[in-house]
């Protein structure tokens, strides 16, 4: 599977943007928040979790909510970890001053078995970083993707990603996440303009989200609605918070 664009027709676009945008869209760094330094590499926190089957890994990082960085092919080493490097937007594109959790995909090579334990090292320009994503049960990964929802928990309480495909011109909002039984989140989307005018691309789009109040941290199902294009679906959410 390839994160290439494929020409579909789309009413509306169907996911979110994952935080609102703060500060003005001027040209700053957007690289990872550091945590600490060595020589001139810097360790940089990072978080994963698996998404669309096992197919993708949504990788955690924080930094300008318009300016995330994207990743090169990543590599299964030989000893059974995976390498991913991250490569940022160019030096002169206009990024928002915030700093808050921002999801880069990375489409999981053939090797990878998304049931196991996986150990992820990443790399930028002049930072470093390193996670263990645990296996999840079920989850065989490979094949093309269904084009469905899909999330997953990271090592962050409450903090899952949250993965739909839909045109890339057109931004969703999240109005509200919250923990609407023991074992169950609902995230409720805004109800898009009537005039969007919408690109008829199908395209990846990814948030990162957090939720408080479950009683439970495994087998916890995702409810998305709110909006038209999601309204009351229902997907698991990998893994356990």
């Amino acid at each position: 599977m390839t994160f290439a664009r494929r020409v579909l027709a789309l009413p509306v676009a169907l996911l979110v943007a994952g935080v609102a945008l703060a500060g003005c869209a001027t040209p700053v760094a957007s690289g990872p928040s550091p945590s600490t330094s060595a020589g001139d590499n810097t360790e940089v926190e990072i978080v994963a979790a698996w998404l669309d089957g096992g197919r993708t890994i949504g990788l955690v990082t924080e930094g300008s909510s318009t300016c995330v960085p994207t990743a090169e092919e990543a590599t299964l080493e030989a000893d059974g970890s995976l390498a991913v490097t991250l490569v940022e937007p160019e030096a002169d594109t206009p990024c928002t001053r915030d700093l808050v959790p921002r999801v880069t995909l990375v489409e999981v090579p053939e090797g990878v078995d998304p049931s196991e334990d996986l150990a992820i090292t990443v790399t930028g320009d002049g930072f470093s970083g390193s996670t263990d994503l645990d296996g999840v049960e079920g989850l065989v990964g490979g094949g093309e993707t269904d084009y469905l929802p899909s999330a997953g928990w990271t090592d962050t309480d409450g903090q899952f990603v949250l993965l739909t495909w839909g045109s890339s011109s057109c931004v969703p909002v999240i109005a509200d996440v919250a923990a609407s039984g023991p074992a169950e989140v609902t995230v409720t989307f805004e109800t898009p303009p009537a005039d969007q005018v919408c690109t008829m691309d199908m395209g990846p789009r990814a948030a990162v989200t957090v939720v408080d109040g479950l009683e439970e941290d495994s087998d916890v199902s995702l409810v998305l609605a709110g909006s038209p294009e999601f309204d009351n679906v229902r997907v698991p959410i990998y893994g356990e918070n």
